[in-house]
């Protein structure tokens, strides 16, 4: 709906423009009235109608004087000129101020009618083109916004992407900085907070930031000193006392970069941010913000996820389970944190290695202790749980508690001593190649020292033990008459088939063959 603004020095004439058109029905209300020419001009300064009926001789002020001057304070509504004089030079002198009808006393109501249909249609149309402009004005500044952010902007691009049309649209500041704001919790009723009110600031015109979204997370650039400054006072504020853990804050994340001054060094900051968004993975517990000051120099890493390193952890911690030493898991799993935090693979790589490493020693932990119940999930589960953390540390976390769910399957309660858990990594671990100095560091002793040790406490020395071991167990296959000799010697420890007859002999007094032959039928 548009308004319209009556200002005639004679009251009754007031009235019967009230009533002489149906303003409703042309799309027009009345917003005010005056009867002199200074109450004339505040009304239309104070109102800004989109139409003004104005007398063209006020007592106080002349109409084409109210016009000139609400023209000089920018109003740009439509006159029509009102007058008993049919005297042409107020017609000139109202035209150069784009008053398009003039009309003399007593008013006709056709003619008046005519005017208000053509100016009503003329106001549809600039604001139909004024919107328009809006639009496309809009349009504009957010593809220029991006391009900026994302350093695709060409700031010689003059014609185009000018000075002053960059001021126009407030991207033009004394300091930048660029956050991107990522919330990434599953529960979809979770609150998701808006960047103006984590800053506690207005944006009112969109002057202290612009936003847009790029990849499913919002990309805020702060702009001027007040922006960076509110920005700084609510990571002092949310890094002195962190949400509250399952709060709907607690599932937001904040990565930004460096501070720049001009507007073709804001793609730096943004880079760095969204380097850093990548890298959220990598937080630690508690961890909700991630700045320029913490980024790592990825370009130039030289650590590469490896099956030889894979390998590598699989065969250590599971020598550390083995031997119940929980000291060097933890120690092994730090160190593999370390390592993974360092390598310049992508984070999918990293979650396969990491899941890879913990179905392997699964498989060699079930491969050892083949007799006892140990309560793994299911391979699907697990897989399913570590594929869906959200950091590093929840995965290393899992595997941690995997680890020591094994030692309290597999440990005997009512053993003291680490020797005792020697005899009992011994006992499971027979078949394959141990030798005293690969185990000592397992347990934190050196051999010689294990050595003395061992021989005191058993009675006998520790490749002894071994060997009895061994066959007695080769003893147990030989009853059961599946194997062939050569392949129970394999199966017990003893690449040699000719070695294992020679200790065979030893301990038993008689070949395997003999042995089996003199067994009852």
């Amino acid at each position: 709906m548009e308004t319209v603004f009556i200002a005639d020095d004679e009251q009754n004439i007031r009235e019967g423009l009230k009533c002489i058109v149906d303003w409703n029905e042309l799309g027009f209300t009345i917003c005010g009235e005056a009867g002199n020419g200074e109450d004339a001009l505040e009304g239309i300064l104070k109102n800004e109608p989109s139409l003004v009926l104005l007398d063209i001789r006020m007592p106080k002020m002349y109409g084409t004087d109210i016009i000139r001057i609400a023209r000089e304070k920018g109003y740009q509504g439509k006159f029509i000129i009102l007058s008993g004089y049919s005297d042409f030079t107020y017609a000139q002198t109202a035209i150069r101020y784009g008053v398009e009808f003039y009309l003399t006393k007593p008013i006709d109501e056709d003619e008046l009618l005519q005017a208000l249909v053509k100016i009503k249609s003329d106001l549809e149309a600039a604001r139909s083109k004024s919107d328009n402009l809006t639009l496309l004005k809009h349009k504009a500044k957010n593809v220029i916004l991006h391009e900026i952010v994302t350093g695709t902007y060409d700031s010689s691009d003059t014609v185009t992407f000018s000075q002053n049309e960059l001021e126009e649209m407030h991207l033009c500041a004394d300091v930048y900085q660029v956050v991107i704001y990522e919330k990434f919790s599953l529960n979809p009723s979770d609150i998701s907070y808006n960047f103006a009110d984590l800053l506690k600031v207005t944006n009112k015109g969109n002057h202290t930031f612009e936003h847009f979204e790029e990849e499913g997370n919002e990309v805020i650039l702060l702009k001027g000193s007040f922006a960076l400054s509110k920005f700084q006072g609510f990571l002092d504020r949310y890094e002195k006392a962190s949400p509250q853990e399952g709060s709907p804050l607690d599932s937001l994340f904040l990565a930004y970069g460096r501070p720049v001054n001009n507007l073709d060094e804001i793609y730096l900051s943004y880079e760095e941010a969204s380097t850093l968004c990548k890298r959220r993975f990598f937080c630690i517990q508690g961890q909700h913000t991630l700045g320029y000051e913490e980024l790592p120099d990825v370009k130039n890493r030289i650590l590469e996820i490896s099956n030889e390193k894979l390998e590598e952890y699989c065969n250590m911690l599971t020598d550390y389970l083995l031997t119940f030493n929980r000291k060097k898991v933890a120690e092994s799993l730090f160190e593999l944190e370390e390592y993974l935090y360092n390598v310049k693979n992508d984070i999918t790589s990293v979650k396969l290695f990491l899941t890879d490493l913990y179905l392997r020693i699964k498989e060699k932990v079930n491969h050892i202790y083949n007799n006892t119940s140990i309560p793994f999930p299911t391979n699907a589960e697990s897989i399913d749980k570590l594929e869906n953390c959200h950091y590093l540390y929840e995965m290393i976390q899992y595997i941690s508690e995997q680890a020591e769910m094994v030692m309290n399957a597999t440990g005997n309660p009512s053993r003291d001593t680490v020797l005792d858990d020697i005899l009992y990594y011994i006992d499971h671990n027979y078949q394959n190649n141990i030798k005293l100095e690969s185990i000592a560091p397992l347990f934190g002793y050196n051999s010689a020292y294990l050595g003395k040790i061992f021989n005191k406490t058993v009675g006998e020395s520790f490749n002894s033990y071994v060997d009895n071991k061994r066959i007695e167990h080769s003893l147990e296959l030989l009853k059961e008459n599946r194997l062939k000799v050569y392949e129970i010697a394999e199966q017990v420890g003893y690449k040699n088939v000719d070695y294992f007859h020679k200790k065979f002999k030893k301990y038993v007094g008689i070949s395997p063959a003999e042995y089996r032959k003199n067994l009852p039928q």
